[in-house]
Protein backbone atom coordinates (compact mmCIF):
# COMPACT_ATOMS: atom_id res chain seq x y z
CA UNK A 1 0.00 0.00 0.00
CA UNK A 2 1.08 3.27 -0.86
CA UNK A 3 0.04 6.25 1.87
CA UNK A 4 0.45 8.83 -0.62
CA UNK A 5 -1.94 6.91 -3.10
CA UNK A 6 -4.57 6.25 0.11
CA UNK A 7 -4.25 9.78 0.63
CA UNK A 8 -5.03 10.59 -2.66
CA UNK A 9 -7.75 7.86 -2.85
CA UNK A 10 -9.27 9.47 0.40
CA UNK A 11 -9.75 12.78 -1.55
CA UNK A 12 -11.48 11.26 -4.17
CA UNK A 13 -13.85 9.72 -1.91
CA UNK A 14 -14.89 13.08 -1.00
CA UNK A 15 -15.01 14.11 -4.05
CA UNK A 16 -17.59 11.75 -4.42
CA UNK A 17 -19.81 11.94 -1.71
CA UNK A 18 -19.70 15.98 -2.10
CA UNK A 19 -20.33 15.25 -5.80
CA UNK A 20 -23.38 13.48 -4.63
CA UNK A 21 -25.03 16.67 -2.76
CA UNK A 22 -23.21 15.17 0.91
CA UNK A 23 -20.75 16.84 2.77
CA UNK A 24 -17.47 14.99 3.03
CA UNK A 25 -14.26 15.89 5.06
CA UNK A 26 -11.05 14.59 6.79
CA UNK A 27 -11.99 13.62 10.20
CA UNK A 28 -9.63 13.46 13.39
CA UNK A 29 -6.02 12.59 13.51
CA UNK A 30 -5.17 12.89 9.60
CA UNK A 31 -6.41 16.70 10.04
CA UNK A 32 -4.25 17.36 13.37
CA UNK A 33 -1.29 15.54 11.28
CA UNK A 34 -1.65 18.36 8.73
CA UNK A 35 -1.59 21.01 10.76
CA UNK A 36 1.70 19.81 12.16
CA UNK A 37 3.24 18.98 9.15
CA UNK A 38 3.60 15.77 9.90
CA UNK A 39 3.29 12.29 7.53
CA UNK A 40 -0.12 10.39 8.78
CA UNK A 41 -0.58 6.69 8.02
CA UNK A 42 -4.63 6.99 8.16
CA UNK A 43 -7.13 9.41 6.12
CA UNK A 44 -10.70 9.16 7.69
CA UNK A 45 -13.60 10.58 6.27
CA UNK A 46 -16.61 11.64 7.91
CA UNK A 47 -20.03 12.47 6.17
CA UNK A 48 -23.34 13.24 6.30
CA UNK A 49 -24.29 10.79 4.27
CA UNK A 50 -26.09 7.58 5.82
CA UNK A 51 -24.19 3.81 5.77
CA UNK A 52 -26.97 2.81 3.28
CA UNK A 53 -25.75 5.80 1.39
CA UNK A 54 -22.47 5.37 0.72
CA UNK A 55 -22.89 1.68 -0.21
CA UNK A 56 -25.38 2.83 -2.60
CA UNK A 57 -22.80 5.48 -3.91
CA UNK A 58 -19.73 3.54 -3.84
CA UNK A 59 -21.38 0.07 -4.91
CA UNK A 60 -21.42 -2.82 -2.54
CA UNK A 61 -18.74 -4.68 -3.94
CA UNK A 62 -16.27 -1.84 -3.58
CA UNK A 63 -17.32 -1.80 0.49
CA UNK A 64 -17.09 -3.42 4.22
CA UNK A 65 -19.78 -2.82 6.44
CA UNK A 66 -17.57 -4.03 9.68
CA UNK A 67 -18.99 -1.18 11.81
CA UNK A 68 -21.99 -0.43 10.19
CA UNK A 69 -23.61 -0.54 13.38
CA UNK A 70 -21.55 2.57 14.77
CA UNK A 71 -21.67 4.13 11.21
CA UNK A 72 -18.90 3.39 9.68
CA UNK A 73 -18.56 1.93 5.98
CA UNK A 74 -14.93 0.84 4.20
CA UNK A 75 -14.48 1.89 1.12
CA UNK A 76 -12.05 -0.23 -0.36
CA UNK A 77 -9.62 1.28 -3.36
CA UNK A 78 -7.30 -2.16 -4.26
CA UNK A 79 -3.93 -2.91 -3.30
CA UNK A 80 -2.32 -0.19 -3.58
CA UNK A 81 -4.38 2.55 -2.30
CA UNK A 82 -5.76 0.55 0.52
CA UNK A 83 -9.26 1.54 2.10
CA UNK A 84 -10.69 4.34 4.02
CA UNK A 85 -13.02 4.61 6.72
CA UNK A 86 -16.10 6.91 6.09
CA UNK A 87 -18.05 7.48 9.19
CA UNK A 88 -21.08 9.34 9.28
CA UNK A 89 -21.65 12.28 11.87
CA UNK A 90 -22.89 10.57 14.77
CA UNK A 91 -23.55 11.53 18.28
CA UNK A 92 -23.25 8.33 20.61
CA UNK A 93 -25.60 7.94 23.40
CA UNK A 94 -24.54 5.82 26.35
CA UNK A 95 -21.07 4.03 27.26
CA UNK A 96 -22.56 1.36 30.22
CA UNK A 97 -19.30 -1.07 29.55
CA UNK A 98 -16.99 2.19 29.88
CA UNK A 99 -15.42 0.96 26.21
CA UNK A 100 -18.19 1.33 23.22
CA UNK A 101 -21.31 3.45 22.63
CA UNK A 102 -24.48 1.48 23.85
CA UNK A 103 -26.59 3.21 20.75
CA UNK A 104 -25.35 5.80 17.90
CA UNK A 105 -27.54 8.79 16.55
CA UNK A 106 -26.74 10.26 12.92
CA UNK A 107 -26.02 14.01 13.61
CA UNK A 108 -24.06 16.96 11.97
CA UNK A 109 -20.10 17.86 12.21
CA UNK A 110 -20.41 19.91 15.35
CA UNK A 111 -22.33 17.40 17.07
CA UNK A 112 -19.89 14.75 16.00
CA UNK A 113 -17.26 17.06 16.87
CA UNK A 114 -18.04 16.96 20.49
CA UNK A 115 -18.17 13.02 20.92
CA UNK A 116 -14.67 12.60 20.31
CA UNK A 117 -11.64 12.87 22.64
CA UNK A 118 -9.30 15.75 22.97
CA UNK A 119 -9.54 18.51 20.80
CA UNK A 120 -6.31 18.35 18.73
CA UNK A 121 -8.47 15.14 17.07
CA UNK A 122 -11.68 16.98 17.07
CA UNK A 123 -11.27 18.79 14.14
CA UNK A 124 -12.45 18.61 10.56
CA UNK A 125 -10.45 19.57 6.96
CA UNK A 126 -12.00 19.66 3.37
CA UNK A 127 -9.43 18.85 1.12
CA UNK A 128 -11.13 20.08 -2.21
CA UNK A 129 -11.79 24.30 -0.54
CA UNK A 130 -8.60 23.64 1.70
CA UNK A 131 -10.32 24.34 4.79
CA UNK A 132 -10.84 23.73 8.39
CA UNK A 133 -13.37 23.24 10.13
CA UNK A 134 -12.80 22.85 14.07
CA UNK A 135 -15.62 23.85 16.51
CA UNK A 136 -13.33 22.55 19.49
CA UNK A 137 -10.46 24.63 20.01
CA UNK A 138 -8.25 22.19 18.13
CA UNK A 139 -6.29 24.93 15.95
CA UNK A 140 -5.79 26.66 19.72
CA UNK A 141 -4.24 24.05 21.98
CA UNK A 142 -2.26 22.67 18.80
CA UNK A 143 -0.15 26.28 18.78
CA UNK A 144 -0.68 25.90 22.39
CA UNK A 145 1.23 22.41 22.35
CA UNK A 146 -2.15 21.01 24.79
CA UNK A 147 -3.82 18.24 24.70
CA UNK A 148 -7.01 18.79 26.29
CA UNK A 149 -10.31 16.95 26.91
CA UNK A 150 -13.35 17.72 24.49
CA UNK A 151 -15.98 18.86 27.14
CA UNK A 152 -15.96 17.33 30.20
CA UNK A 153 -12.39 15.30 30.95
CA UNK A 154 -14.41 12.94 33.45
CA UNK A 155 -17.17 12.39 30.89
CA UNK A 156 -14.76 11.44 28.15
CA UNK A 157 -12.97 9.25 30.04
CA UNK A 158 -16.06 7.83 31.65
CA UNK A 159 -17.05 6.67 28.26
CA UNK A 160 -13.83 4.95 27.38
CA UNK A 161 -11.28 4.83 29.86
CA UNK A 162 -8.73 3.76 27.00
CA UNK A 163 -8.63 7.88 26.43
CA UNK A 164 -6.45 7.87 29.42
CA UNK A 165 -3.75 5.89 27.61
CA UNK A 166 -4.37 7.82 24.45
CA UNK A 167 -4.12 11.26 26.72
CA UNK A 168 -0.46 10.02 27.46
CA UNK A 169 0.69 8.84 24.39
CA UNK A 170 -0.46 12.14 22.13
CA UNK A 171 0.91 14.02 24.81
CA UNK A 172 4.59 12.56 25.03
CA UNK A 173 4.35 11.51 21.40
CA UNK A 174 3.78 15.45 20.64
CA UNK A 175 6.25 16.74 23.98
CA UNK A 176 2.53 18.80 24.78
CA UNK A 177 1.58 19.36 28.15
CA UNK A 178 -1.41 17.99 29.28
CA UNK A 179 -4.19 20.15 30.63
CA UNK A 180 -4.66 20.41 34.19
CA UNK A 181 -8.09 19.28 34.26
CA UNK A 182 -7.30 16.33 32.26
CA UNK A 183 -4.69 15.44 34.41
CA UNK A 184 -6.90 15.65 37.56
CA UNK A 185 -9.70 13.39 35.97
CA UNK A 186 -7.44 10.68 35.00
CA UNK A 187 -6.07 9.97 38.61
CA UNK A 188 -9.73 10.02 39.61
CA UNK A 189 -10.37 6.90 36.54
CA UNK A 190 -7.21 5.51 36.73
CA UNK A 191 -8.32 2.80 38.88
CA UNK A 192 -11.22 1.93 35.94
CA UNK A 193 -8.87 1.48 33.45
CA UNK A 194 -8.90 -2.46 34.15
CA UNK A 195 -12.26 -2.79 32.10
CA UNK A 196 -10.21 -1.85 28.86
CA UNK A 197 -9.49 -5.08 27.15
CA UNK A 198 -5.57 -6.19 27.47
CA UNK A 199 -5.42 -6.46 23.89
CA UNK A 200 -5.93 -2.04 23.92
CA UNK A 201 -3.57 -1.84 26.86
CA UNK A 202 -0.62 -3.30 25.12
CA UNK A 203 -1.46 -1.86 21.79
CA UNK A 204 -1.31 1.48 23.44
CA UNK A 205 1.98 0.81 25.32
CA UNK A 206 3.79 -0.44 22.32
CA UNK A 207 2.71 2.78 20.10
CA UNK A 208 4.07 4.46 23.52
CA UNK A 209 7.29 2.57 24.37
CA UNK A 210 8.32 2.59 20.58
CA UNK A 211 9.03 6.17 20.07
CA UNK A 212 11.40 8.30 20.92
CA UNK A 213 9.86 9.95 23.59
CA UNK A 214 9.09 6.75 25.73
CA UNK A 215 10.34 7.98 28.75
CA UNK A 216 8.30 10.91 29.05
CA UNK A 217 5.29 8.41 28.15
CA UNK A 218 6.33 6.55 31.30
CA UNK A 219 7.11 9.63 33.67
CA UNK A 220 3.69 10.67 32.70
CA UNK A 221 2.27 7.10 33.65
CA UNK A 222 3.61 7.03 36.55
CA UNK A 223 2.58 10.75 38.24
CA UNK A 224 -0.66 9.95 37.09
CA UNK A 225 -0.82 6.35 38.90
CA UNK A 226 -1.62 4.77 35.93
CA UNK A 227 1.54 2.76 35.57
CA UNK A 228 0.45 1.32 39.10
CA UNK A 229 -2.74 -0.10 37.69
CA UNK A 230 -1.76 -1.66 34.44
CA UNK A 231 1.86 -2.58 35.67
CA UNK A 232 2.28 -3.24 38.96
CA UNK A 233 5.25 -5.21 38.55
CA UNK A 234 7.47 -2.18 38.41
CA UNK A 235 6.16 -0.27 41.87
CA UNK A 236 9.31 -1.70 43.20
CA UNK A 237 10.89 0.48 40.73
CA UNK A 238 9.00 3.53 40.89
CA UNK A 239 9.41 3.19 44.23
CA UNK A 240 12.82 3.33 44.04
CA UNK A 241 15.17 6.62 43.73
CA UNK A 242 18.14 4.90 42.01
CA UNK A 243 16.64 2.75 40.16
CA UNK A 244 13.36 4.60 38.73
CA UNK A 245 16.56 7.42 37.46
CA UNK A 246 18.43 4.31 35.83
CA UNK A 247 15.27 3.04 34.09
CA UNK A 248 13.91 6.36 33.41
CA UNK A 249 17.82 7.28 31.67
CA UNK A 250 17.96 3.78 29.94
CA UNK A 251 15.05 4.62 28.37
CA UNK A 252 16.39 7.63 27.03
CA UNK A 253 19.45 6.52 25.92
CA UNK A 254 17.74 3.35 23.87
CA UNK A 255 18.32 3.88 20.39
CA UNK A 256 16.68 1.35 19.10
CA UNK A 257 12.41 1.25 18.50
CA UNK A 258 11.82 -1.97 19.79
CA UNK A 259 8.96 -2.59 22.40
CA UNK A 260 10.80 -6.20 23.51
CA UNK A 261 13.56 -3.84 24.51
CA UNK A 262 11.62 -1.11 26.53
CA UNK A 263 9.81 -3.62 28.11
CA UNK A 264 13.50 -5.39 29.31
CA UNK A 265 14.46 -2.20 30.64
CA UNK A 266 10.87 -1.77 32.98
CA UNK A 267 10.91 -5.00 33.70
CA UNK A 268 14.78 -5.11 35.04
CA UNK A 269 14.92 -4.22 38.32
CA UNK A 270 11.37 -6.16 39.12
CA UNK A 271 13.09 -9.31 37.32
CA UNK A 272 16.66 -9.65 38.85
CA UNK A 273 16.39 -11.46 41.47
CA UNK A 274 14.54 -14.05 39.93
CA UNK A 275 17.18 -14.02 36.90
CA UNK A 276 20.02 -14.68 39.28
CA UNK A 277 18.81 -17.07 41.46
CA UNK A 278 16.28 -18.72 39.00
CA UNK A 279 16.78 -21.86 36.83
CA UNK A 280 17.24 -20.76 33.39
CA UNK A 281 14.77 -23.38 31.65
CA UNK A 282 11.61 -21.50 34.20
CA UNK A 283 9.55 -18.60 33.35
CA UNK A 284 10.86 -15.59 34.91
CA UNK A 285 7.63 -14.49 36.86
CA UNK A 286 7.50 -10.70 37.05
CA UNK A 287 7.99 -10.54 33.26
CA UNK A 288 5.64 -13.63 32.88
CA UNK A 289 2.91 -11.79 34.59
CA UNK A 290 2.54 -8.76 32.54
CA UNK A 291 2.96 -10.33 29.56
CA UNK A 292 0.61 -12.94 30.38
CA UNK A 293 -2.10 -10.27 31.32
CA UNK A 294 -1.50 -8.27 27.89
CA UNK A 295 -1.59 -11.38 26.28
CA UNK A 296 1.68 -10.23 24.41
CA UNK A 297 2.96 -12.99 21.08
CA UNK A 298 4.91 -15.28 21.92
CA UNK A 299 7.87 -14.07 20.24
CA UNK A 300 7.55 -10.94 22.75
CA UNK A 301 7.35 -12.70 25.82
CA UNK A 302 10.73 -14.98 25.00
CA UNK A 303 12.46 -12.25 23.87
CA UNK A 304 11.75 -9.87 26.78
CA UNK A 305 12.47 -12.79 29.27
CA UNK A 306 15.69 -13.82 27.34
CA UNK A 307 17.11 -10.30 27.23
CA UNK A 308 16.71 -10.02 30.90
CA UNK A 309 18.52 -13.35 31.27
CA UNK A 310 21.62 -11.89 28.94
CA UNK A 311 22.06 -8.26 29.69
CA UNK A 312 24.60 -8.30 32.40
CA UNK A 313 26.62 -11.22 30.10
CA UNK A 314 26.59 -8.89 27.23
CA UNK A 315 27.31 -5.61 29.70
CA UNK A 316 30.18 -7.71 30.76
CA UNK A 317 31.29 -9.52 27.36
CA UNK A 318 35.14 -9.28 27.59
CA UNK A 319 35.23 -11.30 31.08
CA UNK A 320 33.24 -14.65 29.54
CA UNK A 321 34.06 -17.44 27.73
CA UNK A 322 33.85 -17.04 24.10
CA UNK A 323 31.59 -20.28 24.00
CA UNK A 324 29.05 -18.45 26.22
CA UNK A 325 29.45 -15.37 24.24
CA UNK A 326 29.14 -17.15 20.61
CA UNK A 327 25.66 -18.56 21.65
CA UNK A 328 24.19 -15.23 22.42
CA UNK A 329 25.61 -13.72 19.67
CA UNK A 330 24.12 -15.66 17.04
CA UNK A 331 20.94 -15.56 18.29
CA UNK A 332 18.59 -13.42 16.24
CA UNK A 333 18.00 -11.17 19.42
CA UNK A 334 21.48 -10.31 19.40
CA UNK A 335 21.42 -6.62 17.90
CA UNK A 336 18.11 -5.95 20.72
CA UNK A 337 20.95 -7.48 23.71
CA UNK A 338 23.60 -5.10 22.41
CA UNK A 339 20.84 -2.14 22.45
CA UNK A 340 19.89 -3.06 25.50
CA UNK A 341 23.41 -2.97 27.11
CA UNK A 342 24.46 0.38 25.58
CA UNK A 343 21.56 1.78 27.48
CA UNK A 344 22.20 0.45 30.70
CA UNK A 345 25.76 1.21 30.71
CA UNK A 346 25.33 4.99 29.04
CA UNK A 347 22.64 5.62 31.77
CA UNK A 348 24.87 4.82 34.63
CA UNK A 349 27.47 6.61 32.68
CA UNK A 350 29.29 3.23 32.70
CA UNK A 351 32.23 2.12 30.41
CA UNK A 352 30.21 0.40 27.52
CA UNK A 353 33.68 -1.15 26.03
CA UNK A 354 32.14 -5.10 26.91
CA UNK A 355 29.01 -4.17 24.94
CA UNK A 356 31.34 -2.65 22.34
CA UNK A 357 33.49 -5.99 22.54
CA UNK A 358 30.80 -8.37 21.90
CA UNK A 359 29.81 -6.38 19.05
CA UNK A 360 33.16 -6.17 17.42
CA UNK A 361 32.68 -9.95 17.91
CA UNK A 362 29.46 -9.88 15.84
CA UNK A 363 31.67 -8.74 12.71
CA UNK A 364 33.60 -12.28 12.46
CA UNK A 365 33.33 -13.50 9.10
CA UNK A 366 30.37 -16.80 9.65
CA UNK A 367 32.45 -19.63 9.53
CA UNK A 368 34.51 -17.99 12.69
CA UNK A 369 30.99 -16.68 14.58
CA UNK A 370 29.30 -19.62 13.68
CA UNK A 371 30.91 -22.49 12.17
CA UNK A 372 29.13 -26.09 11.50
CA UNK A 373 28.93 -28.49 14.38
CA UNK A 374 31.33 -31.00 14.51
CA UNK A 375 29.08 -33.55 16.33
CA UNK A 376 25.31 -34.09 16.23
CA UNK A 377 23.27 -37.09 17.94
CA UNK A 378 23.10 -38.87 14.79
CA UNK A 379 27.31 -38.91 14.84
CA UNK A 380 26.86 -40.06 18.75
CA UNK A 381 24.41 -42.54 17.56
CA UNK A 382 26.06 -43.81 14.43
CA UNK A 383 29.22 -44.28 16.65
CA UNK A 384 27.46 -47.14 18.84
CA UNK A 385 26.42 -44.61 21.70
CA UNK A 386 23.07 -45.42 23.59
CA UNK A 387 20.87 -42.30 23.45
CA UNK A 388 20.25 -40.39 26.61
CA UNK A 389 19.75 -37.35 29.14
CA UNK A 390 23.70 -37.25 28.90
CA UNK A 391 23.60 -36.65 24.70
CA UNK A 392 23.07 -32.96 25.39
CA UNK A 393 25.60 -32.27 28.05
CA UNK A 394 28.16 -34.27 25.46
CA UNK A 395 27.15 -32.14 22.69
CA UNK A 396 27.43 -28.86 24.28
CA UNK A 397 30.74 -29.80 25.71
CA UNK A 398 32.08 -30.93 22.32
CA UNK A 399 31.15 -27.35 21.13
CA UNK A 400 32.83 -25.30 23.76
CA UNK A 401 35.94 -27.26 22.82
CA UNK A 402 35.19 -26.41 19.02
CA UNK A 403 34.50 -22.54 19.32
CA UNK A 404 37.99 -22.53 21.52
CA UNK A 405 39.94 -23.89 18.72
CA UNK A 406 40.43 -27.16 20.19
CA UNK A 407 38.79 -29.91 18.45
CA UNK A 408 38.81 -29.74 14.68
CA UNK A 409 37.43 -32.45 12.83
CA UNK A 410 34.12 -35.08 13.82
CA UNK A 411 36.84 -38.10 14.64
CA UNK A 412 38.52 -35.63 17.09
CA UNK A 413 34.99 -34.89 18.63
CA UNK A 414 34.36 -38.68 19.02
CA UNK A 415 37.52 -38.89 20.67
CA UNK A 416 36.98 -36.37 23.33
CA UNK A 417 33.21 -37.88 24.14
CA UNK A 418 34.60 -41.11 24.36
CA UNK A 419 37.57 -40.02 26.85
CA UNK A 420 35.34 -37.61 29.31
CA UNK A 421 32.10 -39.66 29.43
CA UNK A 422 30.79 -43.43 30.18
CA UNK A 423 28.18 -43.40 27.32
CA UNK A 424 27.25 -47.10 27.38
CA UNK A 425 27.15 -48.35 23.84
CA UNK A 426 24.41 -50.45 22.79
Amino acid sequence: MNLEATRTFSIEVIQTLQSAGFQALWAGGCVRDLLLRKPSKDFDVATDATPDQVRDLFGFDRTLPIGASFGVITVQGGKRRGQVEVATFRTDLGYSDGRRPDEVRFSSAEEDAQRRDFTINGMFYDPIQEKILDYVGGQRDLKNRLVRSIGNPYKRFEEDKLRMLRAVRFSSTFAFDLELQTQHAIREYARHIHVVSAERIASEMRRMLTNDHRMIAVRMLRDLTLLHEIFPEADSTVGHALRWSETYHSLQRLTLSDFRIAMALLLRYPCQNSVLNGNPLKPIQPAERVCDRWKLTNDETKTIQWLLRHEYTIRHAEQVTWPKLQRLLIADSAPLLLGMGYAIQRARDYSTSGVEYAESRMSLPEEELNPLPLLSGSNLIQAGFKPGPQFQRVLEAVRDQQLEKRLHTTEEALAFARANWDLDHS
